[in-house]
């Protein structure tokens, strides 16, 4: 039965987060370009799946030469999308099923064929003659780093029209807008309003922390932008119940933290620190990368909620790494210079672990257990690879694979019609890698991603529960707890005597757990583990995904043995 949505303000605290390139989703008009009507279609899928929430990439109008980051109307719906119409059917229908849907808004910068944009260009004294960053001098903001180091060699590009130079933090065709002027501020808030009130259920803020400039500083999380982010919560939480903020910030923790404020900027941050240590943390089969940066991570906010990840539409981006760091990740991940872009690696989940399933099994399981709502980008469900030699950012946005049949099963049209070429490679190709195969085998990837994503929804400790680090002297083996720090009572986590479904066996879970320990080997080789677990002595542990009862927790050290890449969650319980 679908989940009911539920009236529930902190819901993003529990979610399992999917994110949907509607354009490489499914074509539901056969002409090559996936649709909104297109993710209407697949939604009995990701209810399957068990997805609580959508990210949908921009659907905005836009001329596309930066898959549609580059917004030409903030206030339409591309019509290679669809309409308006088709937008409030997914929404609707995904209510109805409980799932939530929220989408990007780029707030930092538009395209530069946005109608404010042509009119801020066309003279320097029209009504928008300000909406934008203008200077006589192209070496203001000087401290402000060039972040497409590969592409730009300056934030600032020179008009011919204005005969002025324009501020850009990222391609030279995306001018920045002015958030200095109130009359850029007014505006963005009602193109927030407009599509909150169609239903959407929040925004991943795109590029936030570079909304002002200043002098002598890097232009990055600067006060004024975390002053807009207030007002911009403050208005929401006055019209919008049950909404989220989840600000995509490329930042160090010290600075990430900052955009929750006190609970009154945004309720969620992408974790952008902690996803390329976990890929660094495998390679070298030790903890310390994933544990120093969570040490070094500060608390947030009780109704806040990092967003976790491992791939998304972007590259790996290595932007919060040492530049040893650095040349490491590219040697280890990135052996062809194809595979660079920007300050990153553009190559999908399943390439990057060399389609070993026991580290994708590893890595995703961390996922969904360290602190944060995990987030799937499409096609890592089934390990889809990539096309590196395609351009920028589109060598991990190929057509989504549903199917052996013409097209991977993305679209009827002709194979020179499609948006981009599907994967037909013998290893990640659609014939090999797809949906249809991989929900008929019981032992696939999907299936067992499926049953993990049901595992961690019946236990809400791993999205509300405490995180603690647990010490072993095996440096390859890495154990933390999640727990409440009060005890609560079963029905307040879980409605008593719920039926969990375990491969395809019904069990009748009349407890949900309080604590639960999590222990991972990131070595190839199986290695041992021995955890001081004295202080919950007399206690057992069950592991989750069977419910299979392991030995009584004495005094004693407890000992583990895990296989390579192996891992375990186990509930710790004394109500057996």
């Amino acid at each position: 039965m679908p989940k009911e949505l539920k009236d529930d303000p902190l819901w993003y605290k529990k979610a399992v987060f999917y994110e949907v390139f509607p354009r490489g989703f499914y074509d539901s008009n056969n002409d090559g370009f996936g649709d909104l009507k297109g993710v209407t279609e697949k939604l009995e899928f990701l209810s399957w799946l068990g997805i609580d929430c959508i990210w949908l990439l921009p659907f905005y109008a836009s001329p596309m030469k930066d898959g549609g980051y580059d917004i030409s109307d903030f206030e339409n719906v591309d019509p290679s999308y669809g309409t308006f119409e088709d937008l409030i059917e997914l929404i609707d229908k995904a209510h109805s099923m409980g799932i939530r849907v929220i989408s990007d808004l780029v707030v930092n910068h538009s395209s530069d064929q946005h109608p404010w944009f042509l009119e801020s260009r066309s003279s320097r004294d029209n009504p928008k003659a300000d909406w934008y960053v203008w200077s006589d001098d192209d070496s203001l903001y000087s401290n402000a780093r060039i972040i497409f180091t590969d592409v730009e060699n300056s934030n600032w590009a020179w008009d011919q029209v204005r005969q002025q130079y324009y501020w850009h933090r990222f391609y030279s065709h995306q001018p920045d807008l002015n958030y200095d002027n109130p009359e850029v501020q007014e505006v963005m808030l009602n193109v927030v309003k407009r599509w909150l009130d169609l239903g959407l259920d929040g925004f991943r803020l795109d590029a936030v922390s570079y909304l002002f400039q200043r002098n002598n500083t890097n232009c990055e999380n600067l006060p004024e932008t975390h002053e807009f982010l207030k007002l911009l919560r403050k208005e929401i939480d006055s019209r919008y119940p049950n909404r989220v903020l989840l600000a995509e910030v490329n930042q160090w923790p010290t600075d990430l933290v900052d955009y929750f404020g006190e609970d009154d900027e945004c309720h969620m941050c992408f974790q952008f620190p902690l996803m390329p240590r976990m890929f660094m943390a495998v390679r070298r089969e030790q903890r310390l990368p994933i544990t120093e940066i969570l040490s070094l991570t500060p608390n947030i906010p009780e109704n806040c909620q990092w967003g976790l990840f491992l791939r998304n539409h972007d590259e790996l981006t290595l932007e919060q790494v040492s530049d040893e760091e650095r040349d490491y990740m590219f040697s280890e991940y990135a052996k062809d210079n194809r595979m660079k872009r920007h300050m990153g690696i553009a190559r999908r989940f399943a390439p990057l672990v060399d389609n070993s399933r026991s580290i994708a099994e590893l890595l995703h399981s961390m996922l969904f257990s360290l602190p944060g709502s995990p987030i799937l980008y499409y096609g890592d469900e089934i390990m889809m690879g990539d096309n590196t030699y395609l351009k920028d950012r589109d060598s991990v946005r190929t057509p989504m694979q549903w199917t052996p049949d013409r097209n991977g099963g993305f679209s009827l049209a002709n194979f020179e019609q499609l948006y981009l070429p599907p994967l037909m490679d013998p290893v990640y190709g659609y014939q090999s890698v797809n949906v249809e195969s991989q929900f008929k085998n019981p032992g696939s990837f999907l299936q067992w991603i499926k049953k993990l994503i049901t595992v961690r929804s019946n236990y809400q400790v791993f999205g509300s529960g405490k995180f603690e680090i647990l010490h072993d002297d095996n440096p390859s083996i890495f154990a933390f707890l999640r727990y409440f720090e009060e005890q609560i009572g079963a029905s307040e986590l879980i409605e008593e005597n719920t039926v969990v479904e375990v491969d395809n066996i019904e069990i009748i879970d009349q407890t949900s757990a309080n604590k639960v320990l999590c222990i991972y080997n990131l070595s190839r080789f199986a290695q041992p583990a021995e955890l001081d677990l004295s202080k919950y002595k007399g206690a057992k542990l069950v592991e989750l995904s069977g419910r299979v009862l392991f030995p009584q927790i004495t005094e004693s050290p407890y000992r583990f043995t895990l296989g390579p890449h192996g891992y375990y969650w186990f509930e710790i319980t004394d109500q057996i």
